[in-house]
């Protein structure tokens, strides 16, 4: 199977034809780099928002879960068919209408009238981001190759880790504006002249690709996907603020046999010569198989200390949302810093980049246990800078080089796919975080002092974080 167009190394300003360019040039790199930040962005934009959406819509602590949730499950849950419709019907064209989908459902959430109207509007808002972000790496992975698929990766690890942090920044600085009144709509409402600008990019820099033989979709692998993930995902961001009931137990005890008929189903798909939802020997691919392993502590403890962050500096130390926004600035500025120096790195160190910057990033968390520990009531944002930059600087040396890993030797024609199955990983990991070590922060939080939920919570980041630095030893030395 190929892929279409073929994966050679495009020019800046390649030349367009009638149906858009035929290489992916620097500004359609810009373009699916805008498209990858949008979803991330608004995963994380509205942790600090939540204290206004509650005074305004009067939504109590269930449906402020589902708000952040029912985005979080509806994108986890769609991201590999998004992949896979890419692969079928053109990764352009379904990246068009993700992103024309972004920007009505933006629009949606930021005028919904009450709480109920905003938690549909973000189920649909997370599902247009699984139509667009899985054809963001298809299409870098399909249109670019050599040099320029590393730094176009590297640029998306970049891309995707800024997102994260500069979320939570973003969302506190249009919250603080109240800008014509808005409030906490404008969070959402940033979105809808992103997306139309986005729209008009994508006409006329992003090439068409697809697969030359696509594989139809795999109902029932779909299906059985989506019911493992529903079940796992589901009552552990719930069940705190429903305060564990029935269905939560019921459902996590279906997950196991969810998620083993899911397997067994596409192992049976992959031995008749079908093509399924996740091709088993996917995993074959020692890269792909290695990398996604570090992607799940990496991602799970970054998604949890953004959460836990957030609600300390704001409902702890009552900070405003600018405040607590502020003190992610370090991390964000050595993330990117590192995110950027990091093809060098990688040419000279090879993976072993990724160990390093796990235990820089352990050293960053150790120092801001520490300094929780030993500050708190009176901790400021500038005593957290050391410990903010360094775990910036060790995550920045590590989310780029894994994703080059994990997609190094996935063929162009599973390039979907293959992103989709990444993405996921990543997209659960930062669910499973926030659904489990933000639950013990709260927990903990409630019944004891917020001093020590924060710094239990972080050292446990830690532990994750040297578990890291353990496993990354075992990834291929070089990556392509």
């Amino acid at each position: 199977m190929t892929s279409t167009p073929t994966s050679t190394p495009p020019r800046s300003g390649a030349p367009a034809t009638a149906h858009g360019p035929t290489t992916l040039g620097s500004a359609g790199l810009f373009t699916v780099l805008l498209g990858a930040a949008l979803p991330l962005i608004d995963f994380f934009i509205v942790n600090v928002a939540l204290p206004s959406i509650d005074r305004d819509l009067a939504a109590g602590p269930s449906l402020l879960e589902l708000v952040v949730a029912g985005y979080g499950l509806s994108y986890a849950v769609l991201l590999v068919l998004g992949g896979r419709l890419g692969d079928l019907f053109g990764r352009r064209r379904l990246f068009l209408a993700g992103m024309a989908a972004f920007g009505l459902t933006s629009l949606a959430c930021g005028l919904a009238p009450d709480a109920w109207t905003l938690v549909v509007a973000r189920v649909a808002q997370g599902a247009a981001a699984a139509l667009m972000l899985p054809q963001v790496l298809a299409t870098i992975h399909a249109s670019t190759a050599g040099a320029r698929r590393a730094k176009a990766l590297s640029l998306y690890g970049a891309t995707a880790g800024l997102s994260m942090v500069t979320g939570q920044i973003l969302g506190g600085v249009l919250v603080a504006a109240d800008l014509a009144g808005s409030g906490w709509r404008a969070v959402f409402l940033v979105n809808v002249p992103v997306a139309v600008a986005g729209l008009v990019l994508a006409l006329r820099t992003v090439p068409e690709t697809r697969s030359d033989r696509p594989a139809p979709v795999d109902v029932p692998g779909t299906l059985l996907l989506a019911v493992a993930l529903l079940t796992l995902l589901a009552p552990l961001t719930e069940g705190r603020a429903a305060g564990w009931p029935l269905w939560t137990w019921v459902s996590l005890a279906v997950f196991p046999f969810a998620a083993g008929a899911f397997w067994w189903v596409e192992r049976r798909a992959d031995r008749r010569g079908d093509i399924p939802l996740v091709p088993p020997s996917l995993f074959d691919l020692v890269p792909l198989r290695r990398g996604l392993a570090l992607v799940l502590p990496l991602s799970g403890g970054f998604g949890a200390f953004m959460f836990v962050i957030a609600v300390a500096l704001q409902q702890g130390l009552g900070l405003g949302a600018v405040a607590s926004g502020l003190a992610l600035v370090p991390m964000a500025v050595a993330f990117f810093g590192a995110s950027l120096a990091g093809p060098r790195l990688v040419r000279r160190w090879g993976t072993r980049v990724v160990p390093v910057g796990a235990l820089v990033q352990a050293l960053g968390l150790g120092l801001l246990a520490l300094t929780a520990w030993r500050s708190w009531p009176d901790l400021s944002v500038g005593s957290l800078l050391p410990g903010m930059a360094l775990a910036g600087l060790g995550q920045g040396l590590q989310l780029p080089v894994l994703f080059r890993v994990v997609l190094s030797e996935v063929p162009p024609e599973r390039a979907g796919v293959g992103g989709g199955v990444m993405v996921t990983t990543q997209q659960t990991a930062l669910t499973l975080g926030v659904a489990t070590l933000g639950t013990l922060f709260l927990s903990l939080s409630a019944s004891g002092s917020t001093a020590t939920a924060l710094t239990v919570t972080i050292l446990i980041q830690l532990a994750m974080a040297l578990v890291t630095a353990v496993l990354a030893l075992r990834l291929p030395r070089t990556v392509g």
